[in-house]
């Protein structure tokens, strides 16, 4: 017999996925742009915001796959 596959990702998830995700870009962009060696505006938004995009990128990966862990711990327990 087949299980009913459960869904995994559900608005809820989307929603605190996207609030972590904006939390951590700007936390990062804080960090980063008083490390770009300039002080043009635009440079700084710039650079500072380019880091911190790719922060972020690898920030979202190491949470899908906490997640995806977290799940077949679980599973694994249940059975």
């Amino acid at each position: 017999m087949q299980q009913p596959e459960n869904k995994h990702v559900t608005p809820a998830s989307l929603a605190v996925d996207a609030i972590l995700v904006i939390a951590f870009f700007l936390l990062m962009y804080h960090v980063t742009v008083s490390h770009v060696p300039s002080k043009d505006p635009r440079m700084l938004l710039l650079w500072g915001g380019a880091c911190s995009f790719c922060l972020t990128l690898v920030f979202w990966l190491a949470l899908q796959m906490f997640r995806v862990v977290v799940r077949a711990h679980r599973e694994a327990q249940k059975q």
